[in-house]
């Protein structure tokens, strides 16, 4: 699947968001031509490079952001250490590990900014590693200090919840799980892992599990039940520049905006895109 083009003109947001608001989860691509995709990648995107996210960025009032390793470079994570050495501490940076990561590629990237390790289980972008590689992964990556991310649909938060719930090192499900807004057991997992303390969820992806389109009204009320839920643990991110998605990208604007309906409070707000972020990636 090729991913749509980043939203040439997004709508300039109706809200400000505060000062050091973080987005939690974007993305870099390339460019192709200095840092060459995977070959056994499952998709090829458009170039979205480092000055492209800092200009999306700027334009929506965002100053720190996560840029998580996407699954067209591999393991090859050039491409995100060039990026987190010319964000000179705006960054922060998850990265793609594997049981076989050797934990000399581990300190050069916990060096670098990279504060934690993902993990996908989903098959449009690869086999889902086994329980045994997941155990592994987090034996690897727990000495640093780092998370470990999460990436599921549909009904994997409720099989995956037990191997979340143990695991003894902070972990952050991304895009809300991915669930079906109309599953209240995968709902009610998700909360019940947050209950533990161990486990954060970003607020992102709303159109990845929205069937009614901007501006999202549909996911809003579950999204906001998270966040009255959990505030102390729920990030939000953009997911910029929106890969494996069908159709026009979302525009990043509408998606800064949705903010307004799951956190409508400055307090409330300001705990999302700058407190919890600071806690959990270090900043």
């Amino acid at each position: 699947m090729t991913t749509p083009p980043p939203h040439p003109d997004p709508k300039p947001p109706g809200i400000k968001l505060p000062p050091s608001s973080c987005d939690a989860h974007c993305h870099i691509f390339g460019p192709g031509s200095v840092f060459p995709y995977a070959e056994n990648r499952t998709f090829t995107p458009p170039d979205v490079s480092k000055d492209d996210l800092r200009r999306r960025h700027d334009f929506l009032g965002i100053e720190r952001a996560v840029i998580v390793q996407s699954a067209c470079h591999g393991t090859d994570h050039a491409a995100l250490l060039d990026a987190l050495a010319d964000g000179a501490g705006r960054y922060r940076g998850v990265a793609l590990v594997t049981s076989a990561t050797p934990d000399s590629e581990l300190a050069r990237l916990d060096a670098a900014g990279v504060c934690g390790g993902r993990l996908s289980f989903l098959p449009h972008l690869g086999p889902s590693p086994s329980p045994e590689s997941v155990e592994a992964v987090i034996r690897l990556i727990r000495p640093y200090g780092w998370h470990l991310g999460v990436h599921m649909a549909g009904r994997g938060i409720i099989d995956l919840a037990g191997l979340i719930r143990a695991a003894e090192l902070p972990v952050i499900i991304d895009h809300m799980a991915r669930v079906d807004l109309h599953d209240e057991e995968a709902a009610e997992t998700l909360l019940r892992l947050l209950d533990t303390g161990h486990v954060w969820v970003k607020l992102s992806g709303a159109d990845r599990l929205s069937t009614a389109g901007p501006p999202y009204e549909d996911v809003a009320p579950f999204a906001g039940r998270l966040a009255a839920h959990a505030p102390e643990r729920v990030l939000w991110g953009t997911d910029f520049p929106h890969p494996n998605i069908s159709g026009e990208s979302p525009d990043d604007g509408v998606l800064v905006d949705f903010l307004d309906r799951i956190a409508p409070t400055d307090a409330l707000r300001r705990r999302i895109l700058v407190d919890n972020p600071t806690a959990v990636f270090g900043f």
